[in-house]
């Protein structure tokens, strides 16, 4: 199947922010229309975590998140610290940071993009199993509550609209899929 082309004919930057530029993408259609597009950009990536306890529960964690102006329930993760920096390197240090708990083995579970619409975001997804007592280090003005799961649980919360995080919602089912068949 053939693809007609889209191009992109310049792209100006509106806002740089510490994790993400916005950008105005100006777009010739196959039509040779011109449209203005919004492009935001993810600088430098991020990981995340399904952190297993020894009872088969999922450590989920509590926070606020502005841009729903409410508290969500979501799986540890975060930004990479460079773009250099290997991601399961940031799935372990955001594992202690959020949780107090570390690993010494973390399997990748998937990739995934979060918004393919308008944003470049990648998230790394790993498993963290036989996890070790740590202590947890909280980013400045990050607060956490944390809170343990069975797999069931966190379905059932799914599909009842309670957890609507896509990074959350692809990992616990595909944690489902590949360790509980």
């Amino acid at each position: 199947m053939e693809q007609t082309l889209v191009k992109r004919v310049d792209r100006v930057l509106e806002h740089e922010g510490s994790i993400l530029n916005i950008y105005t993408d100006y777009m010739e259609l196959p039509d040779g229309k011109m449209e203005k597009w919004d492009y935001v950009e993810h600088r430098k990536g991020a990981a995340a975590v399904v952190p297993v306890l020894s009872d088969g529960k999922i450590l989920m964690v509590r926070q606020y998140r502005n841009a729903l102006e409410r508290f969500t329930l979501e799986i540890p993760a975060g930004s990479r610290d460079s773009v250099t920096e290997p991601t399961i390197e940031c799935a372990s240090r955001e594992l202690e940071e959020e949780t107090g708990y570390r690993c010494d083995n973390l399997e990748f579970l998937l990739s995934l993009r979060t918004t393919v619409a308008f944003c470049n975001e990648m998230v790394d997804v790993y498993v963290a199993q036989n996890l070790i007592p740590s202590k947890q280090h909280l980013d400045e003005g990050e607060f956490i509550d944390l809170e343990a799961y069975s797999v069931e649980e966190l379905c059932d919360l799914i599909y009842q609209g309670v957890i609507q995080d896509g990074k959350t919602v692809a990992s616990i089912m595909a944690y489902k899929n590949k360790y509980q068949k």
